[in-house]
């Protein structure tokens, strides 16, 4: 609830905005990154208290998505305070703002459906393509979620050259 007296503008609502899904979104891969615990601790009870390969939650297949998620969502969320910090009466957003707002969000929900429902589609089409290397399965799964870091890259890049444009002061030398 806003207090009163406080004007509440374009750009603090853009901003509150990538706060809220960028705090939401990490949430979502902390809670995703659980997963990855439950593999390693299952597999360590499985094969035996370290079996000497300690390491073996680098070879989950979420490991990469579930991180890309959590920096992600912090990342929105550090654009998000730089857009409510902005000066709103001196600055009128548009819509490529909105546009950088989108692409990271729709680029970080992405990360997740490629790299885990997308693991799932793989593994029916190539059985096991993740375990036993099958190429062109290894090669779509990675691709699709290449695709969906560049989208949530090119929010990141339209907000920054957007915030830079704004917040670009001169300082002329004498």
């Amino acid at each position: 609830m806003a207090k009163s007296g406080v004007r509440i503008d374009e750009t603090t609502i853009l901003g509150v905005r990538f706060i809220r899904w960028g705090l939401g979104l990490f949430i979502f891969g902390l809670v995703f990154g659980f997963g990855l615990l439950g593999y390693y601790f299952h597999d360590t009870i499985e094969s035996g208290i370290l079996s000497g390969n300690e390491a073996r939650w680098l070879n989950y297949p979420w490991t990469l998505a579930t991180y890309i998620l959590q920096v992600g969502g912090l990342g929105m969320v550090a654009i998000g305070a730089i857009y409510w910090l902005l000066p709103g009466d001196k600055l009128e957003l548009e819509s490529v703002d909105y546009t950088a707002l989108w692409l990271c969000i729709v680029g970080l929900i992405a990360i997740f459906l490629t790299s885990y429902v997308g693991y799932f589609v793989a593994n029916a089409i190539w059985p096991s393509f993740f375990y036993k290397p099958v190429i062109r399965g290894m090669n779509a799964w990675i691709v699709s979620q290449a695709v969906s870091v560049a989208l949530y890259l090119c929010g990141v890049v339209l907000a920054f050259f957007s915030i830079h444009h704004v917040t670009g002061i001169r300082i002329h030398r004498k």
